[in-house]
């Protein structure tokens, strides 16, 4: 739901794209500052601990969005405080869960694949809903009353999380101990991921996603659906999209047995890029959100796949400072461009922007899934953590 509520909200207010889009920078800021704090928090206070205290935090800056509205204080510089105040709460938890993966299913017949794409399929399922919901909130209460129902959500999220009970797998690794410093502690992520060219490759493919196709969902089309008034139809495009990754993330465990975890990722990346293209030009709904469905049943098996690579070669004592530095580009790499996008969104209209970032997915996509570094995530299929 904040997905969208938030640059909704900052268009709604400024009615400028290039605002929109550097609120959305400047409040992941914190994120990507305190993405490797959360890993080691993770690594050192515990998988399960850590995933409660950091679903419960984004609580307060959820209803502080629809109480500030409602005493009629809410403007742009107050809407960038609070944004950029849920940066500093809202990082966290979904690299604590992930991280928590193995130990779930530890002593089970569940298999890592398989557990990894219920993980993704659910969370994907939030993002197919999520976006209808607030679609249908902002029209009946208003943008900002619906932080209320995203505050709820939030508090049952943690409730649920409570009820886990697993035994934490807990290893000392030789990096670890030769670790003298809290700062080396912090970057350890960093360290590990170039060392291990599959995890590398995988990264480089959240990047390119990150830097260049969020902006699209993030600011593009926010901005052409409120051009047109119709916020109604980018909910539930975005709801088909997300309803698709969760069918392709759900069938992640199936392809792993037809594809290697190569091909896996390279027709992902194509998946997700050649869509783009047919849907830069604005084409009637119909055909958007046939493209849509294709581009989110194309993403829907990267999560799981990343999860899975992740979790295989990496120590249980480094997972979540790896998985945070997922989180890190994640959050870092909108902050480079959404901006820019915003800026040329105003400057150029969406008709000339959209078209040039999907025929940049597209090109980093090809040369992305024609590097011979790729062929090294098929080692990650069986084997087991470093």
């Amino acid at each position: 739901m904040v997905f969208m509520l938030l640059p909704w909200a900052a268009i709604h207010l400024s009615h400028s794209s290039f605002t929109a889009g550097l609120m959305i920078s400047v409040s992941n800021i914190p994120g990507l500052l305190l993405s490797p704090v959360m890993g080691s928090f993770i690594d050192k206070f515990g998988r399960h601990r850590s995933a409660v205290v950091m679903q419960a935090a984004p609580i307060v800056t959820s209803l502080a969005f629809a109480i500030v509205a409602a005493t009629g204080h809410m403007s742009v510089p107050m809407l960038f405080v609070l944004a950029t105040a849920r940066g500093f709460l809202g990082g966290g938890p979904m690299s604590a869960r992930k991280s928590l993966i193995p130990d779930a299913v530890h002593g089970t017949k569940i298999s890592l694949e398989k557990a990894n794409g219920l993980h993704e399929s659910i969370a994907a399922g939030g993002f197919a809903i999520g976006p209808a919901l607030a679609a249908v909130l902002v029209n009946v209460a208003g943008i900002f009353n619906a932080f209320y129902v995203v505050a709820l959500m939030e508090a049952l999220a943690v409730i649920v999380t409570l009820t886990i009970r697993v035994k934490e797998h807990h290893d000392v690794h030789a990096d670890d101990e030769e670790v003298k410093h809290w700062v080396h502690y912090l970057l350890t992520g960093f360290k590990v991921m170039f060392r291990v060219p599959s995890v590398l490759v995988m990264m480089a493919a959240f990047t390119v996603l990150a830097t260049i196709y969020l902006p699209t969902e993030m600011v593009v089309l926010p901005n052409y659906y409120n051009s047109i008034h119709d916020a109604q139809s980018m909910g539930f495009l975005l709801f088909d999209m997300a309803a698709f990754t969760m069918i392709g993330a759900f069938f992640f465990e199936r392809f792993t047995k037809r594809f290697s975890f190569a091909a896996i990722l390279r027709i992902a990346l194509l998946g997700v890029a050649i869509p783009m293209i047919p849907m830069a030009f604005l084409p009637a709904q119909p055909v958007m959100f046939i493209c849509g469905a294709i581009l989110g049943f194309a993403w829907g098996p990267l999560p799981p796949l990343v999860n899975t690579v992740v979790q295989r070669k990496i120590p249980a004592s480094q997972r979540g400072r790896v998985f945070s530095l997922e989180a890190t580009i994640w959050t870092g790499g909108p902050m480079i461009t959404m901006s820019l996008v915003g800026w040329g969104v105003d400057a150029l209209g969406v008709r000339l922007i959209y078209p040039i970032l999907a025929a940049l997915v597209t090109v980093l996509a090809v040369l992305l899934s024609t590097r011979n570094a790729v062929k090294d995530l098929n080692t990650a299929e069986y084997a087991e953590a470093a």
